[in-house]
């Protein structure tokens, strides 16, 4: 099981920027997938971003152009960075890991960290 841990929500400003950090118990280069997603009130979870360990990288319509994903395999992180955040980007978000075994697919979630963009 991966465990991970998430740091860096909080609350901002309309126009505001927040990184998130998302560090690995174990060595990133062996996850497959990994990635950032979000849950608004009311809403069910969806995807932001994934980076995997081939490089590539997938944004959401919404996430393109003002939010970056990235891998840190020093520190066995991955990040996201959002900036021209607005209000209806309100919402818990939760940095997930995907590892491919032989034959199954297995999920691991952090533990969800609060993004509130209000004035």
């Amino acid at each position: 099981q991966v465990q991970l841990v998430e740091s860096g929500g909080g609350l901002v400003q309309p126009g505001g920027s927040l990184r998130l950090s998302c560090v690995s118990s174990v060595d990133i280069k062996s996850i497959y997938q990994l990635g950032w997603y979000r849950q608004g009130p009311g809403d069910i979870r969806g995807l932001v971003a994934s980076i995997r360990n081939t490089g590539e990288i997938e944004y959401r319509k919404f996430a393109e152009g003002r939010f970056t994903i990235s891998r840190d395999n020093a520190k066995n992180s991955v990040n996201l960075q959002m900036n021209t955040l607005k209000p209806e980007d309100t919402a818990v978000y939760f940095c997930n890991a995907q590892v491919n075994y032989t034959s199954s697919i297995k999920h691991d979630w952090g533990q969800g960290s609060q993004v509130t963009v209000s004035s």
